[in-house]
């Protein structure tokens, strides 16, 4: 086929924030990404009284007291049968959005939150501990899912000058559920004796509004275009995401994207692992969300009460010091979803990783010299809160964002799986290894943590591109020159040019 001149190409229009894209982004989030949140929270407050009911029950079903030994087995059990939850979830991704597709996925996750919601609300009534860690491995699931699901979702519904911005939104809903949990956590509302069980069962309350509400707005119209062949009703949802009848260019876009792919079908795990052109894509994702967890955000949080208690803090007052810790984390998100797109995501990416080693490296010699110098408290103070703002700008939000960027339809829902499963598992590292690690080595702990930072950093400045305002397929053919492949359409030849792009850059694409 003969080249398409500029003049034959489709106009496409500067996407905005309607209200159906803007419903469907808070509904899925607040249904979905709030709940991960949440539950990574809302046993930190109550643990005590939650131990408290695990020696109880046992001492009446027994009566004996539980040994300690055996007390701490079953807390750390309750606390990371949850990342172990979301890892299978995980493992869930991509069979189930293929299926189902991405809203009906997010819908049938509800599944997940309402009913371990229950399990743990009736937990004490039921006088079973047991159901509390079953139904964490559950609701782990749950946020398994919903972590790689809700980003997918919502990159394929926004327009490319927004996509950054709106795939920010689940991780502000992270931190938002977060912030919540601290909030009712605190010993005055909820985190007591007689409120703890109620504190549990409230996860459930965002998944039945998502479940009433999200039916409404549409599916993924790249999901019914390119995986469904229907492109009356992907029309019709574009339609009514954009706010104007004319998405000819968008169609056109899609429809090139999926005549790319028709060679390769959907891709499974394995498939995407042997796909040459989506090499360094794949090594991309696998190297920030390892970045992400192993950069010792959950050690921050875990040595943050300890330091807030050496800078004179009151015991009871602890708490709500966390509290503003968990605002600054929100607030620095929402600052996120405003600079994205005209930072772009490769600087905010550079700019936290960079942050985050430097406040590590700055911590290990705060904490090294907290007892002999009266001031040294408060530098530790300043490091978890410099930590946490570099997290919250660049490592937390921007690895899901450019997941969905840097693959197409038929990779996207393995490429999630691939990268969830590493960050669960990672997490859950985390989680196993560290206590270990702080008891060997103490504040030089952070160190470790500060070089996993920097090479992340390292790996970003040198590998990863700026995908900012590209359409996926731009972005495909960004990699295709460092994986050394063409990206295929068919027999003729149709160049994909970027006004913004180099000629260096641009990869050869083919045409039916």
């Amino acid at each position: 086929m003969a080249e398409l001149k500029d003049w034959e190409q489709p106009v496409e229009r500067r996407g905005r924030l309607t209200a159906v894209l803007a419903l469907a982004t808070l509904i899925s989030a607040f249904g979905s990404s709030f709940q991960y949140g949440y539950n990574v929270a809302v046993i930190n407050s109550p643990a005590p009284y939650m131990q408290q009911f695990y020696n109880t029950t046992y001492v009446e079903r027994y009566n004996t007291a539980m040994e300690e030994n055996f007390l701490t087995l079953l807390w750390s059990l309750s606390v990371s049968m949850y990342p172990l939850g979301g890892f299978f979830g995980s493992l869930m991704v991509a069979p189930l959005v293929n299926k189902f597709g991405r809203k009906g996925t997010l819908l049938f996750n509800n599944i997940f939150s309402i009913v371990p919601a229950v399990m743990m609300g009736v937990s004490e009534i039921a006088k079973s501990f047991e159901i509390i860690i079953v139904a964490r491995f559950i609701v782990g699931i749950c946020a398994g899912l919903s972590s790689n699901v809700v980003p997918m979702y919502l990159g394929e519904l926004s327009p490319k000058n927004l996509r950054g911005a709106l795939g920010i939104i689940p991780q502000l809903f992270i931190t938002i559920g977060i912030l919540c949990a601290q909030v009712l956590g605190i010993r005055n509302i909820l985190g007591n004796t007689t409120g703890w069980t109620l504190m549990l069962g409230l996860t459930g309350i965002p998944a039945v509004t998502e479940l009433l509400l999200l039916p409404f707005f549409p599916e993924s119209p790249r999901y019914m275009l390119i995986q469904k062949g229907d492109e009356k009703n992907a029309k019709k949802a574009l339609q009514r995401l954009r706010g104007w009848d004319n998405v000819d260019a968008e169609m056109t876009e899609m429809r090139l994207e999926d005549q790319s792919e028709r060679s390769e079908g959907h891709l499974t795990v394995l498939s995407l692992l042997s796909q040459r052109s989506l090499r360094w894509q794949l090594i991309s994702i696998i190297i920030l969300n390892m970045g992400q967890q192993l950069s010792g955000v959950n050690a921050i949080y875990y040595y943050a009460d300890s330091i807030y208690g050496s800078a004179g803090v009151n015991e009871n007052d602890v708490q709500y010091v966390t509290v503003g810790t968990g605002a600054v984390n929100v607030f620095m998100t929402i600052a996120a979803v405003f600079i994205v797109e005209s930072s772009g995501r490769k600087l905010l990416l550079l700019l936290g990783f960079g942050i985050c080693c430097g406040a590590c490296v700055l911590l290990t010699v705060a904490l090294s010299f907290q007892e002999s110098v009266t001031w040294m408290p408060y530098v530790s103070i300043a490091c978890v809160i410099i930590y946490v703002i570099g997290h919250a700008i660049g490592a937390s939000p921007i690895p899901n964002v450019v997941t969905t960027e840097m693959f197409r339809q038929s990779a996207r829902p393995a490429a999630f799986m691939v990268g969830g499963s590493v960050h669960w598992l990672s997490n859950f590292t985390v989680g196993l290894v560290f206590p270990f690690m702080e008891g060997n080595l103490g504040p030089y702990s952070f160190i470790i943590f500060s070089v996993i930072c920097l090479v992340t950093l390292v790996y970003v400045w040198l590998v990863v591109p700026e995908t900012k305002n590209k359409t996926f397929l731009e972005v495909s053919q960004m990699f295709a020159q460092r994986n050394k492949t063409e990206i295929k359409l068919g027999d003729g030849n149709l160049p994909l040019k970027d006004s913004r792009e180099s000629p260096e850059d641009a990869e050869k694409v083919t045409a039916f």
